[in-house]
């Protein structure tokens, strides 16, 4: 029997959607997402759309080459996810430069927009040091490149 593969979302146009659900384990004493999850589910889904591009994380470190380290963090919580909910992260590139890339993720249950981050990473050396992206990531991010939005749009 073959075994399932974990999920990897999915591109709707330049957005990657990736969907979570609420367990007991990411909640507090009082059946709410605990705040620090919403940036644990921030991650995967970062972590998914970069396989989903074909960018090998995993490769590039083992290569010498470099990792992604994030150098600015932004995240405003409006309203509580709890126990049982369904939630999709949406993830857009906002800004690429040649070391870095800016992305927006909020978290939707449903028309209910419950969390919104702006998350910059960089590509580092194996020493820390700031380092150009590979040109095949550079190129998979400005291709995902979203104008500025205007407001919040459902996933």
């Amino acid at each position: 029997m073959p075994a399932p593969l974990p999920p990897s979302g999915c591109f709707d146009g330049a957005r990657h959607l990736y969907a979570v659900r609420v367990y007991f384990e990411d909640t507090d004493l009082s059946a709410v997402v605990y705040h620090a999850n919403y940036l644990r589910w921030f991650e995967r889904a970062r972590s998914d759309m970069l396989r989903l591009l074909g960018i090998d994380q995993r490769g590039a470190h083992e290569a010498g080459e470099g990792a992604f380290a994030v150098t600015d963090l932004a995240l405003k919580y409006l309203r509580p996810a709890r126990l049982d909910d369904d939630v999709v992260i949406a993830s857009t590139v906002a800004e690429v430069t040649r070391v870095t890339c800016t992305l927006v993720q909020q978290a939707w249950r449903g028309d209910e927009l419950l969390a919104e981050g702006q998350v910059r990473v960089a590509f580092v050396s194996p020493l820390g040091r700031a380092r150009r992206l590979p040109a095949h990531f550079h190129s998979a991010f400005t291709a995902l490149l979203a104008p500025p939005p205007e407001g919040s749009v459902r996933p």
